[in-house]
């Protein structure tokens, strides 16, 4: 696996660092360690100590090199994000805390992961202490619970004809990577010449498999508790999905009124984050010149006013229905 490793460049770094201001010094939290991008600018300046978390057991190879460079100051857990609320952090300074919802060069350029549709082989794209993988999800879901996964995960306009071309497939073998990619091409009439056939239901899988909802709703939730004063909680997202559970995370924190007329407003008095800047930032056209898969990237942030360790937020009802769309693995 060492060998496969290609360079990584972490998105929108410069901005990142800027936002987190690691040269006054404290602990932070790399939620999606990945290649070790952000941590290692991180630890470059003094004073500081970072805190790398991933649900990849790859990561561990970045990590050891981080851990031989800085061995009192780097520490490295292979776990979900959303597991924050087990690490036992209450000494700890936290001023910063960062997610970077892509995934790395190397975890796409990894075959056995399959996250990639140009690969040939058995379909998989597990991230890491998973439950199950796309080819039991293919291979076994009915066309309407795929096309509900295609449909609210993906955004596929021909989620449902996806679907039922998949169970009709399945009568005459097992299907895998490749034999998907051709069923959705010639499912799909219509194409899109700027993006592959099959991004959106791939998408949608990967979403699936690694149960990125739940993930990055509970890893936001606890990442907000276990802030300090003055600490700053930055999420980099690459898809409408992830965006809009950060947004609406974000505002519900930092301002009194709801985001959806089905959602009444929050009944409080004292909101105890604040979010300087409304819009994303997103990448310059620099980077976008070094860097074309940073093109989708969106980074919001915001800002711990006082040190309280309950959050009063209504994202998971507000994302109900996608919660339980993650419960169709039961299935499974």
């Amino acid at each position: 696996m060492a060998s496969d490793i290609v360079k990584h460049y972490p998105v929108l770094l410069k901005e990142v660092i800027s936002i987190i201001s690691p040269q006054h010094g404290g602990t932070f939290i790399d939620c999606t360690f990945g290649q070790g991008g952000y941590a290692e600018e991180i630890l470059q300046f003094k004073n500081t100590k970072i805190i790398g978390l991933d649900r990849d057991k790859e990561s561990q190879i970045a990590a050891k090199r981080l851990l031989n460079k800085f061995p009192e100051r780097f520490i490295f857990k292979n776990i979900k994000f959303s597991k924050l609320n087990n690490l036992k952090l209450k000494k700890e300074n936290i001023k910063g805390i960062i997610f970077d919802l892509g995934y790395s060069l190397t975890q796409m350029k990894d075959k056995k992961k399959g996250l990639s549709f140009n690969f040939n082989g058995k379909l998989n794209m597990q991230l890491g202490q998973n439950d199950f993988s796309a080819y039991e999800v293919i291979n076994k879901l009915d066309d309407k619970d795929l096309n509900t996964i295609f449909k609210f995960f993906g955004d596929e306009k021909a989620s449902r004809a996806i679907a039922k071309n998949i169970v009709k497939e399945r009568k005459f073998g097992e299907i895998d990577t490749q034999k998907l990619v051709q069923l959705i091409e010639k499912t799909k009439f219509r194409k899109n010449f700027k993006t592959h056939s099959a991004t959106k239901i791939f998408q949608a899988l990967r979403i699936f498999v690694n149960k990125e909802i739940s993930e990055l709703i509970f890893g936001l939730v606890n990442a907000a508790k276990i802030l300090k004063k003055d600490g700053i909680l930055a999420v980099v997202s690459f898809h409408s999905l992830e965006d809009r559970i950060v947004k609406y995370f974000f505002r519900s924190l930092t301002q009194d009124k709801s985001f959806s007329r089905y959602v009444p407003k929050l009944d409080r008095k004292k909101f105890f984050f604040k979010m300087p800047i409304n819009k994303p930032i997103v990448p310059s056209e620099k980077e976008l010149a070094n860097n074309s898969s940073s093109r989708s990237a969106k980074l919001r942030f915001i800002i711990k006013k006082e040190n309280i360790y309950e959050i009063e937020s209504d994202i998971e009802n507000q994302f109900r229905e996608l919660l339980k769309i993650e419960n169709l693995s039961q299935k499974l």
